[in-house]
Formats: structure tokens, C-alpha cells, sequence
């Protein structure tokens, strides 16, 4: 049912810092931040040969990602994100086998101008997974 890796996020308590660490450090490609105000972040998007790497950010006191770093001050892996084709049919998949969509279940606007839903990552080994239909 998932397709390939679309990317790997990581909750950072200092976007700008974090972006000229992965531009500067590592060389690596990196995108303008961008706000997602769907989403409480803002995010950037490093691009990699065959991934992405997403710098998340809060946006906002109500922000998932405000919660997150005050639990982890430094940062860290925040979710991962899989490819599917059709993400209703893999929804309405994933919830007959007992796994839980979070908020409505209803698809929302990703970054990527896609639609996008969360699992619970109490369901999938502590991992917090997001699809993205392609």
C-alpha cells in the first residue's frame, strides 16, 4: 500500500540555525521556510537524492510542534512521512485493521499542495506516520 519515503521530519527549536547547519555543514540543498498555518509549522524542505529531509518549526503558541520541543528542548525525529496512491483507499485500509487516522480523518493540504493524514504513533512501533497521496 505505501509507495517510497517522501521524507523524514525533524521538530528544531532554531529553523534558521538548523537550515544553515544542513546548507552550510552538509551541503545540502535547502528551501525557503514556508508557513503551513493548517498545520501550526513552518516548515523547510532539504532536498536529497532520493528524499527529503522536513525542518519543522512552530507557528504559532497552539503549534503540535511547541508541544513536542518542550518535551524535547534540542529537537528531534518528528515523523515520517510514506507515498500513497490513493489516500482514502489507504485510510479507509488502515482503519479497518484498527489503525487510528488523527483529528477528523479527513485528508487536509500538506506542504506539498497534496492531501495528507497522520496515524497514531501509538499504532506503529512510537512513530508518528504521515501519507501523502501522489
Amino acid at each position: 500500500m505505501i509507495g517510497r519515503l517522501n521524507h523524514v521530519a525533524i521538530a528544531v527549536p532554531d529553523l534558521a540555525a538548523a537550515s544553515a547547519q544542513y546548507a552550510g555543514t552538509l551541503g545540502a540543498k535547502v528551501g525557503a521556510p514556508q508557513d503551513e498555518p493548517d498545520h501550526g509549522v513552518t516548515v523547510v524542505f532539504i532536498d536529497l537524492p532520493n528524499t527529503k529531509v522536513e525542518l519543522l518549526h512552530p507557528l504559532g503558541e497552539d503549534s503540535p510542534i511547541k508541544g513536542f520541543l518542550d518535551k524535547n528542548p534540542s529537537g528531534g525525529i518528528h515523523h515520517m512521512c510514506f507515498e500513497v496512491d490513493d489516500i482514502l483507499a489507504a485510510r479507509d485500509r488502515l482503519q479497518a485493521e484498527g489503525a487510528r487516522v488523527l483529528g477528523n480523518g479527513e485528508p487536509k493540504i500538506g506542504a506539498h499542495g497534496k492531501p495528507v493524514l497522520f496515524l497514531h504513533p501509538k499504532d506503529f512501533n512510537g512513530c508518528l506516520i504521515e501519507l501523502e497521496q501522489v
